[in-house]
């Protein structure tokens, strides 16, 4: 899920917001001081506002947020982008979302920033990960935030993307942090980075590529289409696929926007292979058809090419929670 700008799949949080204003192996996991580790480049002309260096422990919140001291007392930042964590979230969970933030965003593992551009975007728009124990949780969590944090995302000063420590490397299933952090890089960094590319609007070229994989362009008539689940949203007449469609969510509250979200990340999760295996893809296979990379590159050629690009620094290592700084390289495509 992923939050404000982002459109109405997240209807709950949706709401709240408009009152506030949807792999790198063989390292040992960072302790709790030393998440994100490593020196960050100095700003550059493509890359104003990443700061100079990097500090990511888990610790008290800095004084420009001591207010949330009461709702989310633990605190890090990963290249500049925050984390904050209820109490209730155990530390290892938040070290967790940590680590894969920073194998997202420097997945070569040389120590900083793979695309200076996106994480420029992100601190430009004070992107936060905010995490509770579960989803009643961080309900009653954001019912409680002081009204200064209302403001500051209802100016557009943070956005937010939630995550739940219940699912975050759970004993059993597949782990969401891959799913929720990389909505907030989508969503803050690489859409904002690049709009005609990845921009979660139609129009886009990924948006483009979205309506193919889907069998059609199917969106909102206005934003009530999709306020309570029951009108016609962002999906197919009668809420029906075209056969050979292999892009195929179904939720009513997801307008065309979350809609590019979330094909963003089904694709670039199955090019990782991160969604391969027989069982992981009879879990996916009402909303995605392709597990694998070489059924991406087979059915999805042109997001497969884009996703790929070298110019974009995307990700090409599913991260497992351990970075390690300079311990992995980038791979070539498949």
């Amino acid at each position: 899920m992923n939050y404000p700008p982002l459109p109405l799949y997240w209807l709950a949080l949706a709401l709240l917001a408009a009152l506030l204003g949807c792999s790198q192996t063989g390292a040992a996991p960072i302790p709790a001081t030393e998440i994100a580790g490593g020196k960050e480049p100095a700003p550059t002309s493509a890359a104003p506002g990443i700061p100079a260096a990097a500090d990511l422990s888990i610790r008290e919140l800095p004084p420009d947020w001591q207010f949330l001291t009461g709702t989310f007392p633990k605190y890090g930042k990963v290249f500049g982008v925050h984390i904050f964590a209820a109490g209730g979230v155990p530390e290892a969970k938040a070290i967790h979302a940590a680590n894969v933030m920073a194998q997202y965003l420097d997945n070569n593992g040389d120590g900083a920033p793979d695309n200076p551009a996106v994480v420029a975007a992100m601190t430009r728009r004070n992107a936060a990960l905010i995490m509770a124990e579960t989803e009643s949780a961080m309900e009653n969590l954001m019912d409680n935030l002081p009204d200064q944090f209302h403001a500051r995302v209802d100016r557009g000063q943070v956005q937010i993307q939630d995550l739940y420590g219940s699912e975050t490397k759970p004993a059993d299933g597949f782990d969401a942090s891959l799913e929720e952090v990389w909505h907030l890089i989508s969503s803050a960094g690489y859409a904002q980075a690049y709009p005609e590319v990845f921009g979660e609007r139609a129009g886009s070229t990924l948006a483009g590529y979205m309506d193919q994989a889907r069998g059609g362009h199917f969106a909102e008539r206005d934003a009530d289409d999709c306020a309570d689940g029951r009108g016609q949203c962002a999906l197919p007449p009668n809420r029906q696929y075209p056969a050979g469609a292999w892009y195929t969510y179904l939720d009513p509250t997801c307008d065309y926007g979350c809609m590019v979200t979330e094909y963003f990340y089904w694709a670039l999760t199955a090019v990782m292979g991160a969604q391969s295996g027989a069982e992981r893809c009879r879990e996916i296979s009402g909303e995605w058809a392709l597990c694998t990379p070489e059924q991406v590159k087979g059915k999805d050629g042109p997001v497969f090419n884009l996703l790929t690009d070298a110019q974009y620094a995307l990700p090409r290592i599913a991260p497992e929670g351990s970075y390690n700084p300079t311990a992995s390289i980038r791979p070539a495509a498949k």
